[in-house]
This record gives structure tokens, C-alpha cells and sequence, in this order.
């Protein structure tokens, strides 16, 4: 179970990372890139959890 929670944490963060990606302030900007990497790092957890299970 914790595979789902695990990509759907992944989605939300990149999405918002891709929202703050569009701001006018650079600072935001960056914050955004950092946290839409965040997200895919958490699909990529959940992507192994379910090939693996969730015994790691």
C-alpha cells in the first residue's frame, strides 16, 4: 500500500513544483524545480516498492 501513497505524494509534488516553476520570482522558481525533482524521486520509490514489494 505504501507504493500509492508513495506516487501519489510523487504527482502532487511535481505538479506544484511545475506551478512554481512558472513564477515571475526566481527564488520560486528554483523551490520548483527542487520539488518537482522531489516528486519524481517519490514515484520512482513507489515504482520500486511495487516492483519489490513493501518489505523495503
Amino acid at each position: 500500500m505504501g507504493e500509492l501513497k508513495d506516487k501519489a505524494k510523487g504527482n502532487l509534488n511535481e505538479a506544484a513544483g511545475k506551478i512554481k516553476q512558472k513564477s515571475a520570482n526566481p527564488k520560486t522558481r528554483d523551490e520548483g524545480r527542487g520539488q518537482e525533482l522531489k516528486g519524481k524521486g517519490q514515484q520512482l520509490k513507489g515504482r520500486i516498492k511495487g516492483a519489490l514489494g513493501d518489505d523495503i
